[in-house]
């Protein structure tokens, strides 16, 4: 498995549609301060499902979107589609080849979708996570926490070890049910004090 396109369209500084031709191996972006390096590697966060607008370099979400320059109007939408070579199966998915793409509106509305097909977000991270690399599986080392990462402790350090892993997916799960689980006992509880509720108003009832 390996990154195959990548095409971004009005996302940030890129607002002409833009294709990134990847190859197996090591694949190097070079260009001088301010040529737009940085967000190629938001392009690939946000389109795994990044929603931190911070982790972006952003102060909100909608500022992926291109702004505009004194040449050009600003844009209303962003887009960026991967393309994944899953001819090794990596990808619990039966196709060879995986398109995920995110969009989003200036208006604040986004869509996914995975082949075309669309899907929440929770599809996304879920396909991803099974291989390893998504947007909280620390693949993506940006500028700044490198430092962080030889800093941490031990217990952060086992954090990361448990996401590189593939652990997050299942903790992410046990958090849902456990959720679900919490809602269920709250529910109870209700239903405890209405019952709680009935038989003191049937005491009367019963005398009368």
């Amino acid at each position: 498995m390996y990154l195959k396109t990548l095409t971004l369209r009005g996302f940030k500084s890129f607002a002409s549609s833009t294709t990134l031709a990847l190859e197996p191996g090591i694949t190097a972006v070079v260009g001088p301060n301010g040529s737009g390096k940085s967000n190629v590697v938001d392009a690939l966060s946000w389109v795994m499902g990044e929603q931190g607008a911070k982790t972006l370099r952003g102060g909100k979400m909608e500022d992926v979107i291109f702004a505009g320059t004194a040449g050009r109007a600003p844009l209303g939408r962003a887009e960026v589609v991967l393309t994944i070579d899953n001819s090794d199966g990596a990808l619990p998915i039966e196709y060879s080849e995986v398109t995920i793409s995110r969009t989003m509106f200036r208006s604040g509305g986004s869509e996914y979708a995975i082949n075309g097909n669309t899907c929440r977000l929770l599809d996304v991270q879920e396909l991803l996570s099974d291989s390893g690399i998504g947007r909280e599986m620390h693949v993506i080392v940006g500028q700044g926490q490198l430092d962080s990462v030889l800093r941490a402790t031990p217990e952060e350090r086992r954090g990361f070890v448990e996401e590189a892993a593939g652990v997050l997916k299942h903790r992410k799960r046990k958090e849902k049910a456990i959720r679900k689980l919490d809602a269920t006992q709250d529910n109870l509880t209700r239903l405890n004090d209405v019952l709680t509720e009935l038989r003191r108003q049937l005491k009367p009832l019963g005398r009368q």
